[in-house]
């Protein structure tokens, strides 16, 4: 099958790999000739779709049990993926928690495990890759954030505060990495039917459908709409784009402007 659209053919890690956004970005990205590596905490599920993606797109895929809070874990895990995918030129940090505890009742553990996971590790990453990234023509990465770095969430104020400092640390990565030819951006997803929101509608009455009316197009994202635009700035199309990021909402920040 020709490439749907113009693409490196460096490998692709992409934390968060075993379920949600950052399955559906690997099985879009292997759908467009790109080798990747998926790390998750779930090792036997990640292990399971990376063997499917290799079958169903033919590229090399890998699966990697890994906890992105742990730094020391990062140097293993880069040498294999750099092994067994020929090479490296992009990263999708999909990896995140919520925890929602509202800052009346905050600790630092908390604050402290999700700023680990859905910022820090980030940065880490790319330092940890910079040496992939800056000798591959077109490499990129992409970091998953969120409406709430622009809305905020008063039930959760350390999921808000990781993701926009994840903004901050895209246009900071950006303007470090561009005379290296690497591009960095991220996206800002509305409600998206993955596993990370399940839990909530269970507990929750009524909260699904809150979320699908604050839509524009009166329903919640599927995580593969996410995907494509992951793709999309991975790709040579997006060749020109740098220090963004892209709302993919239904419409749901410009509802509230």
């Amino acid at each position: 099958m020709a490439p749907l659209i113009s693409s490196p053919t460096t490998g692709v890690i992409i934390t968060g790999g075993g379920s949600g956004i950052g399955l559906a970005s690997a099985r879009a990205l292997a759908e467009a000739g790109r080798p990747v590596a998926l790390w998750d905490l779930d090792t036997e599920s990640v292990q399971k779709h990376a063997d499917e993606i290799a079958s169903e797109f033919g590229v090399a895929s890998i699966g990697e049990g890994l906890d992105v809070s742990k730094s020391a874990l990062y140097e293993p895990a880069i040498k294999r993926a750099r092994s067994e995918l020929g090479s490296l030129g992009g990263l999708v940090h999909c990896a995140g928690v919520a925890h929602p505890v509202p800052v009346d009742h905050l600790d630092e553990e908390n604050w402290d495990a999700v700023l680990d996971i859905n910022l820090r590790a980030e940065a880490l990453l790319v330092r940890d890759l910079l040496p992939d990234l800056c000798q591959n023509e077109g490499s990129a990465v992409v970091g998953i954030a969120s409406i709430n770095a622009i809305l905020g969430n008063g039930a959760n104020p350390a999921y808000g505060a990781s993701k926009a400092g994840l903004l901050g640390l895209t246009r900071s990565l950006a303007a470090r990495l561009a005379p290296e030819g690497v591009r960095v951006n991220a996206i800002c997803p509305g409600y998206v039917d993955t596993p990370m929101l399940a839990p909530a509608f269970e507990h929750v009455p009524g909260l699904r459908e809150s979320m699908e009316s604050q839509s524009m197009l009166g329903r919640l994202s599927r995580p593969e709409e996410i995907a494509r635009v992951v793709r999309f700035l991975l790709s040579n199309e997006a060749s020109f784009i740098t220090a963004e990021h892209i709302v993919v909402d239904g419409g749901v920040v410009r509802a509230q402007a």
